[in-house]
C-alpha cells in the first residue's frame, strides 16, 4: 500500500501529478486530512491506516491485499467538483461491495485520491482498497472486473456524465498499458546489456549489480514510441484476411516473421485450439507472447475459423501447418502466398469490390453484425496492404487500427452476412502481394479509389447509428489518411511517368522490374527477388515510426 500511495502524491511519470489530495475515504481519513493537499509523510501515514487490518490479523490475501481502480473522464467532458467525484467513489465502493452493507459486515478501509488531469487531459481519481477487512476476514473481489465496468456504466447515467458509445454498440478495444512497453524494454536492455558485457569486456557488472540509475537509463534508451502489441495485430490481421484456411493463416504469419505458437488440446497434438504470437527478439532476450484474444476480439482462432470454409481436409492440414511452427520446421505445404498475382485480377477485384460497397447501400444501419463484418475485413484490407508495402507502419497501418475498433464486439456474427465478403478477402489477398505482381502504382490507386468509398460507407453507418466518436475516429484516421496514400500513390506515378518521357531510352528487363522502380518512386516496400537488387547485404538500421499509436483520451488504460 506504501508504494501505490507513494506514486499517488508523487509527481507521476510526466510530472502530471498536482496538488494531491482525499476526495473520499471513511470517516477517519476525511477528518485528518479532509482536502488538504498531501505530502509524503502524509501519504505513509494513510497507507499504514489502510494495511493496519492485515498487519492486526496477519491475513494473507492471494495475489495481493491492495486493490485499485481509476475513475476517468474524457478531456472535453464536463467538469466534475472535487464533492461530486467524493460522491461517485463512496457509491462505486458501496457498489462494489467493500463498505459495511448497511452495518452487515466489517468493512473495508478506502481511500480515493485526486492530483489533477493525466497527459492526455483526462479528469481522473484513484480508489485504493485494503483487501483485508477490519475484522480480518477478506472482501470477495470475485469478477471484480466486470462488475467495476458495470459499476461504471450505472454512475455515468446517473450523474448525466458521457456514456460510452462502444458499450451501447456492444464493442470493445483492449487498451494499452504503459506497463507493457517497460517490460519488454527491460528485456530488450537486459539482453543487450549481457550480450555486450560477454562480446566485450566480461568483467564488467551484469545486470543485476548495476545501479538502479544505470539500468533505468539503459531501459529508457530502448523504449519505443509503438506499443507491443500493435506490431503484432497488424501482421496478425493483414495474415488473416488474405488467407482462404487455416494452413494459409499459419504461413503468412510466418512469412511476415512472427514466431507462431500453437495452443493444443489436453494430451493431444493434432487439435488446436488457440494460437499465440511474438516478435522474434532484437538481442537474444526472451520473446513476449501475446494470444490472438490480448491482440484483438476479432483475433481470437474460433472467430477466425468462423471465416474459412470448412474442408474435409482443412483441419488435417491446418494442424500440420501448425506442428511445423511449433517445432521451428519449414512450411508443409507452401500455396497461395507464395505465387505472384495475375495483373488482370486488380482490374477484376476492383470491379467486384465495387459492386459489394453499391450492395452495402441496402444494408440497414441496424444490421451491426453485418458493419461489424464488412470493418473487420475493410481491416484486414488496409493491414495487408500496410505489410506489403510500408516500411514502417504509416497511414494504411493507421487506417487499419481505426477500422478494427467497430469489429470487435462482444460476441461472434451469427448470421450469414448480406453482402459478398470474399470480395473483401480477395481483395485482401491481392494487396498482400502489392509488392510483388499487378500493374503498379496505377492498379495500387484504382483499388485505393474503391476502398475509399467504402471507408465512406462505414463512416455514414456510424454516423446514423449514432456513434460520433467512432465517426470522427473513421473520418480523421481512415478516410484521410487513405486519400494522403492515394495522393502520394498519383504523385509517384506522374512522376515515373515524367522521367519515362524525359527519357524514352529507358527500359527494363522485365515487368517486374518496372513495378518495382514504381514503388520505389513512393518508397514502398521492395519485395523480395526484385530485379536489381544488390547481392551485398543489407544495412541495418533501427527502424522509425511515422504513427505513434499512443492512448488517446477515450481509450487505453485510463478510460
Amino acid at each position: 500500500m506504501s508504494g501505490l500511495m507513494a506514486y499517488l502524491v508523487g509527481p507521476g511519470r510526466s510530472n502530471e501529478h498536482e496538488e494531491p489530495h482525499l476526495v473520499a475515504g471513511d470517516n477517519s481519513l476525511m477528518a485528518w486530512y479532509d482536502d488538504a493537499e498531501l505530502s509524503r509523510e502524509s501519504a505513509m501515514q494513510i497507507a499504514h491506516y489502510l494495511d493496519q487490518p492485515r498487519q492486526v490479523y496477519e491475513t494473507e490475501v492471494n495475489g495481493g491485499h491492495v486493490w485499485h481502480a481509476s475513475l476517468s473522464l474524457r478531456a472535453d467532458e464536463r467538469e466534475v467538483t472535487d464533492a461530486e467525484w467524493g460522491q461517485i467513489a463512496e457509491e462505486f465502493v458501496r457498489e462494489m461491495g467493500f463498505d459495511d452493507h448497511e452495518g452487515t459486515k466489517a468493512p473495508c478501509r478506502w481511500v480515493a485520491i485526486r492530483h489533477g488531469v493525466s497527459t492526455n487531459g483526462n479528469d481522473h481519481i484513484h480508489i485504493a482498497v485494503n483487501l483485508v477487512c477490519e475484522d480480518g476476514t477478506k472482501a470477495p473481489i470475485h469478477n471484480d472486473y466486470y462488475r467495476a465496468q458495470q459499476v461504471a456504466r450505472a454512475l455515468e447515467t446517473k450523474h448525466g456524465l458521457e456514456e460510452l458509445e462502444s458499450m451501447r454498440q456492444e464493442r470493445a478495444t483492449r487498451g494499452y498499458d504503459p506497463a507493457e512497453r517497460e517490460a519488454q524494454a527491460r528485456s530488450r536492455a537486459r539482453a543487450r546489456h549481457e550480450r555486450e558485457r560477454t562480446n566485450g569486456d566480461p568483467k564488467s557488472p551484469g545486470w543485476e549489480a548495476l545501479s538502479g540509475d544505470d539500468r533505468r537509463t539503459k531501459i529508457a534508451a530502448e523504449l519505443r514510441t509503438d506499443q507491443p502489441r500493435y506490431l503484432l495485430s497488424l501482421r496478425v490481421r493483414g495474415a488473416a484476411a488474405a488467407s482462404q484456411d487455416e494452413g494459409e493463416f499459419v504461413r503468412r504469419m510466418r512469412r511476415v516473421g512472427l514466431l507462431v505458437r500453437p495452443r493444443f488440446a489436453d494430451g493431444r497434438t493434432d487439435v488446436v485450439t488457440g494460437y499465440s504470437v511474438a516478435a522474434r527478439p532484437t538481442y537474444g532476450e526472451r520473446p513476449i507472447w501475446y494470444g490472438g484474444g490480448q491482440l484483438g476480439r476479432d483475433l481470437t482462432l474460433p472467430r477466425l475459423r468462423a471465416e474459412w470454409p470448412d474442408t474435409p481436409t482443412g483441419a488435417s492440414d491446418a494442424a500440420k501447418e501448425w506442428e511445423a511452427a511449433y517445432r521451428g520446421r519449414r512450411a508443409v505445404s507452401p500455396g497461395r502466398e507464395t505465387l505472384e498475382i495475375d495483373p488482370e485480377m486488380w482490374e477484376r477485384q476492383s470491379k467486384e469490390l465495387a459492386e459489394t460497397v453499391e450492395r452495402l447501400q441496402r444494408v440497414p444501419v441496424e444490421d451491426r453484425e453485418t458493419w461489424a463484418r464488412v470493418s473487420r475485413h475493410a481491416a484486414g484490407v488496409m493491414s495487408a496492404w500496410s505489410n506489403a508495402t510500408e516500411k514502417t507502419p504509416g497511414h494504411l497501418a493507421v487506417a487499419a487500427e481505426a477500422l478494427s475498433r467497430s469489429a470487435q464486439t462482444y460476441r461472434r456474427p451469427e448470421r450469414e452476412p448480406k453482402v459478398n465478403m470474399q470480395a473483401l478477402a480477395g481483395t485482401a489477398t491481392l494487396v498482400a502481394a502489392a509488392a510483388r505482381g499487378g500493374q503498379g502504382i496505377v492498379a495500387q490507386t484504382a483499388m485505393m479509389r474503391q476502398m475509399l468509398r467504402l471507408t465512406g460507407a462505414l463512416c455514414d453507418a456510424a454516423e446514423a447509428q449514432g456513434q460520433l466518436k467512432l465517426t470522427q475516429r473513421l473520418e480523421s484516421d481512415t478516410r484521410k489518411r487513405i486519400e494522403t496514400f492515394g495522393a502520394r500513390l498519383q504523385a509517384g506515378a506522374k512522376k515515373a511517368q515524367a522521367e519515362t518521357q524525359e527519357s524514352p531510352a529507358r527500359t527494363f528487363a522485365s515487368e517486374k522490374a518496372r513495378i518495382a522502380y514504381e514503388h520505389a518512386q513512393i518508397g514502398q516496400a521492395h519485395p523480395p527477388g526484385d530485379a536489381g537488387r544488390s547481392p551485398l547485404p543489407n544495412t541495418l538500421e533501427q527502424p522509425t515510426r511515422t504513427h505513434e499509436p499512443t492512448p488517446q483520451a477515450d481509450t487505453g488504460v485510463e478510460r
